[in-house]
């Protein structure tokens, strides 16, 4: 168990309170002979004398016990008032112990039996108050609660010992050193000399003195400049803090202007490419797309004519002929009142009519008899004549623009009455493959009438449109590059 450090104490005073003791917490009943026995063995071989006895102050020694003399050690020391023991203690004579070794037996006084087992109770209490009192009075001197085991007390005793021989090393020490200077000569300096040593000392203080006052005047004019410095400091950065905060806010307005600027451009580009998309489409050629799908001739994807083994049916060769008169029909009606052409076509869908100069009107639309058919044919070749007319008014038109002859506008394919090419366009007495390739030469003619009108009037794109009288002949080679794909010429 660890052992709290002691109060220095007289040596004498040590040795008196290093004795068996039982506290006061562990003093119960049944206990006491074990405590007795525990504090025996704390002296060793040697027993503690069951002698003293405590009496009430007003009671007068016993007869025959002789009192506890004043002068003895076991008076408390002078120098602690107020340690004394307040109790009497009287002197007995030593009796065997009991055989269970739990007290001491007084001898028998005149009062009989009763008496001796007073004087036997009253000796053992008297025991456990007096160890009880020497335990207290133990822990009071020593701050280490008593009674110790033997251990603990072989420990404390060892580190007494250690501490005395310390103690004594120190005193051999001081008296050595104080021999030492006692021996040692002194050396002492005269009046006039050491009054000189004084003014030297008074003069190199007053110097100090001088100087610690202008070394604290400077720190004063320091701490003054630092001061000024910290407020300038802390407005530096209250300037830097708001310095960034308005960088800060710019920085933000500027990354908010440059991405709505970049939206903005890339909205500009994505326009910019739709309208040149729009300058390099027509209207025209999207509302009537011509092509061919096979040994047909298309228009919008509507075949016209029919073949033996590829029945078209007659609502698509209707459509075709509707589309067909409405390219047709919108072509001609731009140059009007100039243009007086000797057929008036009527697009009605699917149900277009064709009326010639008599004002006679010919259905353009089918089922008709494949054996005799005449209004459908003649419809048919009203149509024929109102191409060849605006073929005429688009060689004139290029005549009249001064585009050379080899590149004025002629149909790729001649038409001569009711002939496309040397293949009748009629459907009476005629087969269905002639008919069908004099109808695909027909759109393929009504093509390039289409380019050459796209070529030469505000129907264009814009980028290909004739501002000025010197552009004029780039019309006509704008023309001539748009021909028709040489895969839609007919074989």
């Amino acid at each position: 168990m660890g052992l709290p450090e002691l109060s220095p104490l007289p040596l004498h005073r040590r040795r008196r309170f290093l004795r068996g003791q039982v506290p006061k917490r562990l003093l119960s009943p049944t206990m006491q002979g074990s405590l007795i026995h525990g504090a025996s063995s704390v002296l060793g071989s040697t027993r503690m004398d069951n002698s003293f006895v405590v009496l009430p102050k007003q009671k007068p020694p016993a007869q025959g016990f002789p009192p506890r003399p004043r002068g003895g050690p076991g008076q408390p020391d002078a120098g602690h008032p107020g340690k004394a023991m307040e109790e009497s203690f009287v002197v007995v004579y030593k009796s065997e112990s009991a055989s269970d070794g739990g007290g001491t037996q007084l001898p028998l006084s005149e009062g009989g039996p009763n008496s001796a087992l007073q004087l036997n109770n009253s000796g053992f209490h008297s025991t456990i108050t007096v160890l009880q009192r020497a335990f207290e009075i133990a822990t009071t001197q020593t701050q280490v609660e008593q009674p110790l085991c033997l251990e603990c007390m072989r420990v404390l005793s060892d580190k007494l010992d250690k501490e005395v021989e310390d103690v004594t090393r120190d005193i051999e020490a001081y008296e050595a050193c104080r021999q030492r200077l006692e021996g040692e000569a002194r050396d002492v300096l005269s009046e006039a000399d050491f009054h000189k040593e004084k003014l030297k000392i008074e003069e190199e203080e007053r110097k100090l003195e001088a100087a610690i006052e202008e070394i604290e005047k400077q720190n004063a004019e320091v701490n003054a400049e630092l001061k000024e410095l910290e407020q300038k400091s802390n407005r530096f950065k209250e300037l830097e803090e708001r310095y960034w905060q308005e960088f800060n806010n710019f920085q933000f307005q500027l990354i908010a202007h440059q991405e709505e600027r970049d939206a903005i451009l890339a909205k500009t580009e994505v326009s910019q490419a739709h309208l040149e998309l729009l300058k390099r489409t027509n209207v025209l050629i999207d509302a009537f797309p011509i092509w061919h799908d096979g040994e047909f001739g298309t228009i919008n994807n509507f075949r016209l004519g029919r073949l033996p083994k590829i029945p078209v049916e007659w609502d698509e060769i209707n459509a075709a002929w509707g589309q067909a008169c409405l390219l047709l029909h919108t072509m001609c009606q731009y140059f009007q009142p100039k243009f007086h052409y000797r057929i008036n076509i009527i697009p009605l869908g699917s149900y277009p009519r064709i009326m010639d100069s008599n004002n006679n009107t010919y259905e353009l639309f089918g089922p008709v008899n494949l054996f005799w058919s005449t209004r459908y044919d003649k419809a048919m070749t009203l149509f024929l004549t109102c191409l060849k007319d605006f073929a005429e008014l688009a060689n004139s038109k290029d005549q009249e623009n001064n585009i050379p002859p080899e590149k004025r506008f002629n149909l790729p394919y001649k038409i001569e009455n009711d002939k496309v090419e040397n293949y009748s366009i009629t459907q009476s007495f005629n087969k269905q493959e002639n008919w069908t390739k004099a109808l695909k030469y027909t759109l393929c003619n009504l093509k390039w009438a289409l380019y050459w009108f796209i070529g030469s009037t505000n129907f264009q794109p814009l980028s290909a449109m004739v501002s000025s009288a010197t552009e004029v002949p780039a019309v006509g080679c704008l023309y001539a590059k748009r021909a028709p794909d040489p895969k839609f010429v007919p074989r």
